[in-house]
């Protein structure tokens, strides 16, 4: 970097290099970044140490980026957000512990909760007859490998097709949107081979809905019970990745259909809504070698994490695996899989002191229904939409395009040759 002669009047105010920085809302180190680009022009200080800045001049290259924010120290942007919280252990939405409210309230009331701060009890979600079927169609012309989120994510683009108003962002529009899109992702997914035609029906609860979309064994009660318990555990946990994607394309007024679909298009991932699969198939594997002991062996001896263990928002077991294990003992069926995911935590601690995540919970249910491996993935991703659009709602309040990160450009100083 190379200072420049001072601007304006001798006596202009100078700003030291955090302040502009602060200003600005972005990290020193893009400060340096904005001076060698020419945005920006520096006086060295009294005494050689450090830059001074003209604080006029930071201003108005503060209104021409929009960083009217600082960013607290680090440079980290943080969000405001009434939904979530975790706090020495716990999980809370909108301020009540949400093992609670699994305990107690359907998926589509919570999602209510999460939405609009009401519980209305006894609510249900109805997908429009036209909407349900561009989306069945849709998905119907995939091909027969595609997996759930590959449906899901055609479904939202069909669902987003028939609806003329999506671009409208007021709170009303956007609820409307949602409370008809979940079902719709819901009904568009194929029922499981076998499945009977009762369990099938469109009517009723989301998670009678869901059931035979996961798995062709009848549904009972405790089971249904964990299923709609899952549903409420995964519907939001703070800014995790799918959840910041939701949130930088509300940021653009991007429509609830598109912001659904960024949080989509990350969930995927192995790390982050796929993982439920990795501890799905380690544990059947347990569950069929009767004994986790050699299955955590493999993964040690092979250098593989094993699955379902540790969170890093949590010191001790994740709540929300701990309360549906606690549903998962009043289902018969599970005793077997719930054994050997205890006896995975329990042989992984002679190793390290890790505690079971919801992702080992929920390859217990998946394992003990006959669910497919990618059961868990699926159920994360129908749960979550309803936390991506209760960001959306949050981020629409917000100044648009606030979420703009500055790039540090590493590669050659211009001027290059032309190649």
């Amino acid at each position: 970097m190379t200072d420049q002669p001072e601007p304006g009047r001798a006596d202009a105010p100078r700003l030291t290099t955090r302040e502009a920085a602060e200003l600005l809302g972005v990290k020193p180190e893009t400060v340096y970044a904005y001076v060698s680009r020419g945005q920006l022009s520096s006086v060295r200080a009294a005494g050689g140490r450090g830059s001074t800045f003209d604080a006029e001049e930071v201003r108005a290259l503060a209104r021409r980026s929009g960083r009217r924010e600082p960013s607290p120290a680090g440079g980290d942007l943080v969000f405001r957000t009434g939904i979530t919280l975790i706090e020495d252990d716990r999980y809370y939405l909108r301020g009540i512990d949400a093992t609670e409210l699994a305990r107690r309230h359907s998926y589509e009331e919570v999602a209510e909760w999460l939405w609009t701060g009401e519980l209305r009890p006894g609510v249900r979600f109805e997908a429009p007859p036209e909407t349900l079927a561009a989306a069945r169609r849709t998905v119907g012309a995939l091909p027969a490998h595609s997996g759930s989120t590959d449906r899901l994510r055609v479904a939202v683009t069909a669902a987003a097709a028939t609806d003329p108003l999506r671009f409208d962002l007021s709170p009303e529009a956007v609820l409307s949107s949602a409370r008809s899109l979940i079902p719709t992702l819901v009904g568009a997914l194929p029922v499981v081979d076998g499945a009977s035609e009762a369990e099938e029906g469109s009517s009723g609860s989301l998670v009678r809905q869901l059931w035979p979309r996961l798995t062709a064994r009848p549904a009972d009660a405790p089971a249904l019970a964990v299923l709609d318990a899952a549903l409420v555990l995964l519907i939001d946990h703070d800014l995790a990745a799918s959840t910041l994607a939701a949130r930088v394309a509300a940021s653009a007024h991007a429509h609830p259909y598109a912001v659904v679909s960024a949080g989509l298009g990350v969930l995927e991932g192995p790390l982050h809504g796929a993982a439920s699969g990795l501890a799905h198939r380690m544990l059947q594997e347990a569950v069929d070698r009767g004994s986790a002991v050699p299955v955590v062996a493999d993964h040690l001896r092979t250098g593989r994490r094993v699955p379902g263990l540790g969170h890093r928002l949590y010191r001790g077991e994740d709540p929300r695996a701990r309360t549906l294990f606690a549903l998962l003992e009043d289902v018969p069926q599970a005793a077997g899989a719930l054994a050997a995911a205890r006896e995975v935590v329990a042989t992984t601690a002679r190793h390290a002191p890790l505690h079971a995540n919801i992702d080992l919970a929920l390859a217990v249910l998946s394992v003990a229904c006959g669910m497919a491996a990618e059961a868990g993935e699926t159920v994360f991703a129908v749960s979550r939409t309803a936390a991506w659009i209760a960001h959306a709602l949050e981020e629409y309040g917000e100044r648009p395009l606030r979420i703009r990160p500055s790039g540090q450009y590493t590669g050659p100083r211009p001027p290059q040759p032309t190649p």
